[in-house]
């Protein structure tokens, strides 16, 4: 049981340096990552280098980072700020529009390209300085984008479902064409949550005494920032090159699968950046050394979001090799308890290992056993993969949490500790709840 083990005290590491001794998540993912080495043995420097090189060449890792860079350039280059202007003139006269707008925009978003880390990029780097602008505070903003994140995985078609489709331990029980319409109804429950949370947000934000947005007309806003929806563009782009109709007939002419060989992830940002450079040179830079001068002064939004990000990819790697997930999987196939407690601890060990690994991650190492196990108890398999996915959601809402979170907290510029408990008393635990109902029966899909 050395890997259970290990997630153990990784995480009571993480949690004691950052709430105990109050000091910086950066340093805790460090020390996080150096205990889980030291589980491998023997073996701890060369399990230690492969986790840390794998996480160095990790396209997510790259992603966080200049989504990061991508949101202060949009903001330094006005671009953001005239979007903030359209929106607000033309959804944003409700108190805390730019809130709902948020989830909603991440509901949509997640139900194509279900990367969390994607959705809070793309969402946050518009809705962040937004929601600043009408006196909700950023760290509230940046709770409400890292939460919002985690609906890419409950609607299909997230890499996390192609996992359970595809695995030998469940694929024999789940059909893709039988999980779509249940998923995208559990989806939608969880979209359900999200609202009610931003309501609660907004209402303690803003208060009965907050103005209302009095912002542009929407004629004099939309003649000012109606080349920022190119930014919208710029997001479609490699989705349509790599998905549907499209990229199947690239893959055709190519040779080559263009899903595979273009990453989304990969190329979203450096399109958007090239964008904001269009849309905004008049406000930036002309010379090097004043280039060089806005660079410098991107860096404070990296320092604990990169390291972060950095040594958390390192930790769970290094977790994996321990042998966490054969034995969490021992642990679920020996379970013998009602369906509503069974549902509780399969949710609780999925809830606790996405917490370091990633949702896709989550779902190879425990999420196939948590359906074969909730099956075997008489739950309908459609019906247990869409409440394991739910539990999977959670990435960026236990701590230390997942790059969604990061990416939230570099773009709003608050620490991500700060966010900790709001995560894990508005996303974590109810996601806990609504996924054992889903397996109990007690909500449909």
């Amino acid at each position: 049981m050395i890997g259970v083990w290990a997630l153990v005290i990784y995480l009571a590491v993480i949690l004691a340096w950052t709430t105990l001794l109050r000091r910086n998540v950066g340093e805790a993912m460090i020390l996080g990552f150096l205990v889980a080495a030291l589980f491998n043995g023997t073996h701890v420097f060369s399990a230690g280098w492969e986790a840390l090189y794998a996480a160095l060449t990790d396209e997510i890792v790259y992603a966080t980072v200049v989504f990061v860079f991508m949101g202060f350039l949009l903001e330094r280059a006005g671009v953001t700020h005239r979007m903030i202007n359209l929106l607000d003139a033309a959804i944003g006269r409700r108190r805390g529009g730019a809130a709902y707008v948020s989830t909603l925009a991440s509901a949509g978003l997640g139900s194509i390209v279900h990367n969390q880390a994607a959705i809070a990029a793309t969402v946050g780097s518009v809705t962040i300085p937004w929601m600043d602008r009408v006196r909700i505070d950023r760290t509230t903003a940046a709770t409400i984008v890292a939460g919002n994140a985690g609906m890419g995985i409950t609607f299909p078609f997230s890499a996390s479902m192609f996992v359970l489709v595809g695995s030998s331990a469940t694929g024999a029980m789940l059909d893709l064409d039988d999980l779509i319409v249940p998923l995208l109804v559990g989806g939608l429950w969880c979209v359900l949550h999200r609202l009610i949370v931003t309501f609660i947000f907004v209402r303690r934000s803003l208060g009965s005494e907050a103005p209302m947005p009095t912002g542009q007309s929407l004629r004099v806003a939309f003649r000012a920032g109606w080349p920022t929806i190119l930014l919208f563009v710029g997001i479609a782009v490699p989705m349509v090159l790599t998905t549907g109709a499209v990229g199947e007939a690239l893959t055709d002419h190519t040779g080559l699968d263009v899903a595979e060989a273009v990453s989304p992830i990969f190329w979203m940002p450096v399109i958007l950046i090239i964008i904001g450079l269009v849309l905004g040179r008049g406000q930036l830079p002309t010379s090097p050394a004043a280039w060089l001068e806005l660079i410098g002064s991107s860096a404070p939004r990296f320092g604990i979001v990169g390291v972060t990000v950095l040594f958390a990819f390192a930790g769970a790697n290094a977790l994996a090799t321990t042998g966490l997930p054969e034995q969490l999987s021992g642990i679920l196939n020996g379970l013998d308890l009602p369906v509503w407690l069974l549902a509780v601890v399969i949710g609780i060990i999925v809830i606790a290992v996405a917490a370091p690994l990633s949702s896709t991650a989550t779902m190879a190492a425990v999420g196939t056993v948590g359906v074969a196990a909730l099956v075997a108890a008489g739950v309908p398999a459609t019906t247990a993969a869409v409440a394991v996915l739910i539990f999977s959601s959670c990435e960026a809402a236990v701590p230390p949490g997942g790059a969604p979170l990061y990416v939230a907290c570099g773009i709003a510029g608050v620490n991500p500790l700060h966010t900790f408990r709001r995560m894990l008393t508005y996303y974590a635990l109810p996601l806990l709840g609504i996924g054992v109902m889903v397996a109990a029966g007690v909500i449909p899909v």
